[in-house]
């Protein structure tokens, strides 16, 4: 029997673990560590379970037995990172070195000795790197524009540094964001300027390249609808990847390796894309600014949409391991109220719902796809947890459109539909139509006493004057 899934959070007053579906109920034995955690991470293989608060980082990985006394770890190595950004090492996916940056330059340790730097890469202005994550050992670095000089990104084999194996430069590219599919053979980067010179967005230009690691080609990625790009990501098949782009409705297409396209989804109001681990389904959403809507695909059907999610306003939005479930979550800062936890099941229903006070985060346990398990995602739909139940309850029926203004005269009574009540409305649209006729003649009588010659109309609107005020009082007494 496959082990269950789980997720960690992290609240205000205490991180817990949580075992998913099907049992949905803490994990037995784990006491919920208290007081003013500040981070809480799984390691990549799921084994080990890690915390932090400011004096102190514990590791889980074992039930303790009575008696025996909790082995203290000296660390590997110490550092000061001056910025915020970028403090944390990279490992190669073997776990074999790992990286750092410094001031024009990437160390390299080996991970058992994090006190002596391995090898270097020296990099005049780099800013930003990526380690491939597969065992080719591979690592892009980013240059910004300097001195007239376009930006660049490299790409070299580790530890062969004398030579980049591949390499693209252009303009336009303050900052990047660097993406390597999961075999480690292509990279997607992601330009972005601080400034738009053409004064079409706050918030810069953004263009996306693609290269391979073997420098066999690179190209700009076509996008064919103006404004900025959302999301882009890959598919875990490494194969292929997806690019939501363009002012909204925005456009959102999957391109192949070769960064031709090859299917694009209606448009609509999103930012998101995620593949599913397995990448069977594609997870289209719009978060942040927009409606928090999530559409799911079949990628081996046709592209045929599964269902549409109405999530609220989540802050998180991840896939399970298994690909069966959706997890999403509202955390603080970003909203403090309706803070909680939902799991959805890749057919549209909801499973599991927790509400929690100032959630910080939620974070599924990793597990290796021949570790979950097996057969259809979508069916058969598994039995919701008594929370969801009890949430559905809460949740209100919309209410129908107020409608068009309508004046108070013609809402007074609760049956509009009556003759007398369309009698009253035609009345009442005359009275403003008779009272609207009596302004123009005072302005002309007074233009004819200053010795002007008036137009026929303005005459005729003077000498009728008497008997549309006749009119209006007869109406008014009605």
């Amino acid at each position: 029997m496959a082990s269950p899934l789980q997720f960690a959070y992290r609240t205000q007053k205490h991180i817990g673990v949580t075992d998913a579906a099907p049992v949905y109920a803490p994990l037995a034995g784990f006491t919920n560590p208290e007081g003013n955690n500040r981070c809480c991470e799984y390691s990549p293989c799921g084994r080990y379970f890690a915390w932090a608060d400011p004096k102190l980082v514990s590791v889980v990985w074992r039930t303790i037995e009575d008696g025996v006394p909790a082995e203290e770890k000296q660390p590997l190595g110490r550092y000061v990172q001056k910025s915020q950004g970028g403090w944390n090492l990279q490992y190669t996916a073997d776990e074999k070195f790992c990286a750092r940056q410094v001031t024009n330059e990437v160390q390299f340790y080996e991970s058992h000795d994090l006190g002596t730097v391995w090898n270097k890469l020296r990099v005049e202005g780099v800013t930003t790197f990526a380690l491939a994550p597969s065992n080719n050992h591979s690592v892009a670095v980013f240059i910004s524009e300097r001195k007239g000089q376009p930006a660049a990104v490299k790409v070299y084999s580790v530890p062969q540094f004398a030579q980049p194996i591949s390499q693209k430069t252009f303009f336009k590219g303050d900052k990047v964001q660097l993406k390597w599919n999961n075999k480690g053979t292509s990279l997607l980067v992601l330009a972005q300027t601080d400034v738009d010179k053409s004064n079409k967005s706050y918030y810069g230009e953004t263009t996306l390249y693609l290269l391979s690691v073997n420098g066999s080609f690179d190209a700009r990625v076509p996008l064919d609808k103006e404004g900025p790009i959302h999301d882009v990501t890959w598919s875990p098949n490494s194969k292929e990847f997806g690019v939501i782009y363009g002012y909204m409705p925005a456009k959102s297409v999957i391109f192949n390796h070769r960064a031709v396209p090859t299917h694009s989804f209606p448009l609509g109001p999103r930012n998101t894309i995620i593949f599913s681990p397995t990448g069977r389904f594609a997870l289209l959403a719009g978060f942040g600014n927009l409606a928090g809507q999530i559409d799911v695909y079949d990628l081996e059907k046709d592209f045929r949409k599964v269902t549409t999610i109405e999530s609220g306003n989540p802050s998180i939005c991840v896939w399970s391991p298994d690909s069966r479930y959706i997890l999403t979550a509202t955390t603080s800062p970003r909203l403090r109220v309706d803070n909680g936890v939902k799991l959805w099941h890749v057919g549209g229903s909801i499973m599991y719902n927790e509400d929690m006070t100032e959630l910080y985060n939620v974070l599924w346990r990793p597990m290796a796809l021949d570790a979950v398990a097996g057969g259809d995602p979508l069916s058969p739909v598994p039995t919701p947890h008594s929370s969801a139940t009890t949430y559905l309850g809460t949740i209100k029926t919309p209410s129908k459109p107020a409608g068009a203004y309508r004046p108070p005269a013609l809402v007074a009574s609760p049956r509009l539909c009556t003759s007398s009540a369309r009698t009253r409305a035609a009345q009442f649209m005359s009275c403003q139509w008779l009272r609207k006729r009596c302004g123009p003649s005072r302005t002309s009588r007074c233009v004819s006493a200053g010795g002007e010659k008036l137009e026929d109309t303005q005459m005729k609107k003077i000498t009728t004057k008497s008997s549309v005020l006749k009119e209006l009082e007869a109406l008014e007494r009605s």
